[in-house]
């Protein structure tokens, strides 16, 4: 009985890379032949996946990358079903894969502050235990230049809504957009990331 007691504890305080998992389809629908994750992948097709289909998160969450090496457009998955590109971007540039690593979650606490300028300097909004769909409903209607983490880990997104180009904040700072893999200063809303949980954006549905 004691196994069963101290195995999950464990695990729960140190998240190794057996904490995460995902799989990968190379046809839409989990269809096809599949490859299991469990840590960072730095070139899919070194690593014998042709295509990238779908994908099914059963402990993240992970970032894919458009390109090898962790670079280009960014995809953050948590735990759910992925059966095709369309339900984990809508931003249209690009359906390719070439890259995922595990996210480490930071903690309980969230806090984020968004700059106007690079290096930190012009008008700021900072966010606290908060998702924000939208930063003009905030009163913020300027450029995103340069972002500090002090908790937690966030996903930025080009338009309002969780919409557009995708870009993940961990703790620390980012002195300017190239840091976080933009190439216009231009966030307009944020949420958290928080671990092992089930998010409406995992979940496929279809347009009418």
């Amino acid at each position: 009985m004691a196994t069963d007691h101290h195995n999950p504890a464990s695990k729960q305080q140190q998240p190794g890379t057996s904490a995460f998992k995902l799989v990968i389809y190379e046809q839409e629908n989990f269809q096809g032949r599949c490859h299991e994750l469990t840590g960072p992948c730095n070139n899919l097709q070194e690593a014998g996946v042709e295509k990238v289909g779908s994908i099914l998160v059963l402990c993240g969450p992970w970032v894919g990358y458009e390109q090898a090496s962790c670079k280009g457009e960014q995809f953050v998955f948590e735990k759910g079903e992925y059966p095709r590109w369309d339900s984990w971007t809508n931003s249209r540039r690009s359906e390719t894969l070439s890259a995922f690593r595990p996210i480490k979650v930071d903690g309980q606490e969230h806090k984020i502050v968004l700059f106007e300028n690079p290096s930190f300097a012009g008008k700021k909004i900072e966010i606290i235990d908060d998702d924000v769909p939208s930063f003009h409903g905030h009163g913020y209607q300027e450029k995103v230049s340069s972002v500090r983490v002090q908790s937690g880990t966030w996903v930025g997104y080009q338009y309002p809504g969780y919409r557009g180009y995708q870009y993940l904040f961990e703790k620390g700072e980012y002195k300017e957009c190239a840091e976080f893999g933009a190439q216009l200063p231009q966030i307009q809303s944020v949420r958290r990331i928080r671990d092992m949980q089930w998010h409406l954006r995992g979940a496929f549905n279809p347009a009418p």
